[in-house]
């Protein structure tokens, strides 16, 4: 049976909108990239790197993170970077992606906008011609710097809002609440941007809140301990917000003890618009195909819940009503 479900879950057309694009970073891309741009790395080689991959909490994964995007230095990297996961997507039938990246972690190294704007974006515009996959893109701000460089970060971006979509808030979430941003998701708001942040993933329930109404997000990111509170999870439900589920970064953060404890089903069953995502793919070991399979084996997802699973992400994306209608079309067919 849970063959079947993995088989299912394989053919049917996907969305991902939890993907930093950053965090789809192999080990072999980068050690190829460091020698490329001259970059001494801490490792080795590559069993080095596949080693310093094994870590048990968000701090210790940022801290390597930040490590593998020393060795992103020019438009090629930028575009080898994207095309390498969007080749991942035309494999597992990931045919629309929101792809977060975090303009700080690179203009703190001396890269300039243009650097990344350019090499992200065409590797963007090549997978819509060559393997009709569509997407958008979602600029995020590092929760661990203060708001007055995300509005610097903004105003950079100012003349390149023709290729955003919205903005993101990621990073270290404990400590760093969402109603320290409200400023720049204002302005963003403004500018017409959609709006997504980070929460409870770590963080307490009220910081779910806090992005609900104070920052007035779109979607939520994560969201796992919304379900502490039967309020909050009766508002989610009820305005249909969008929670941007990652199992197997659930389970490599430590957000869930063991995968058979993910409340992937429980959101499911109390009626919450949950999908699943991969998160940081090159990291927590899967993209979108290999996560579904994590949570088919080990929580008793049925042949309705996939179904329910891979709407929901077109439903909670960006695109307009009709292109959505279109993919739930061709999911309807394919019951």
């Amino acid at each position: 049976m849970t063959a079947a479900l993995k088989q299912l879950a394989a053919q049917l057309p996907k969305a991902e909108l939890h993907i930093h694009i950053e965090g789809s970073l192999e080990p072999g891309m980068m050690l190829e990239l460091a020698r490329r741009n001259g970059i001494k790395l801490p490792y080795a080689d590559i069993n080095d790197i596949i080693n310093a991959y094994n870590f048990n909490c968000l701090q210790d994964f940022l801290d390597l993170y930040y490590q593998g995007m020393s060795v992103l230095q020019t438009e090629q990297d930028f575009h080898d970077l994207t095309w390498a996961y969007l080749l991942r997507c035309h494999q597992q039938n990931v045919v629309h992606c929101e792809i977060f990246f975090d303009p700080q972690g690179h203009t703190e190294r001396g890269i300039a906008f243009e650097i990344f704007m350019n090499g992200i974006c065409s590797a963007l515009n090549k997978a819509e011609k060559e393997l009709a996959i569509t997407s958008k893109l979602i600029m995020c701000f590092l929760r661990h710097l203060d708001e007055q460089s995300a509005l610097s970060t903004l105003q950079a971006a100012e003349p390149y809002l023709d290729l955003l979509t919205g903005i993101g808030l990621d990073s270290s979430e404990l400590g760093h609440p969402p109603r320290s941003f409200c400023k720049v998701f204002a302005r963003a708001a403004e500018l017409g941007l959609k709006r997504v942040a980070h929460a409870g993933e770590e963080g307490p329930p009220e910081y779910v809140y806090e992005a609900l109404d104070l920052l007035r997000v779109d979607r939520i990111d994560h969201g796992n301990r919304s379900l502490e509170d039967t309020v909050l999870v009766q508002r989610l439900v009820t305005a249909r917000m969008s929670l941007t589920v990652c199992p197997q970064s659930n389970l490599r953060l430590a957000v869930v003890k063991d995968m058979s404890d993910h409340p992937i089903r429980k959101m499911l069953d109390l009626g919450l618009n949950a999908c699943i995502n991969s998160d940081d793919p090159a990291y927590f070991g899967g993209y979108m195909n290999e996560n579904f399979d994590a949570v088919i084996d080990a929580t008793g997802l049925t042949r309705d819940h996939i179904f329910q699973l891979v709407s929901n992400s077109f439903k909670s994306s960006f695109l307009t009503q009709t292109e959505i209608q279109t993919h739930l079309d061709h999911i309807d067919a394919m019951r």
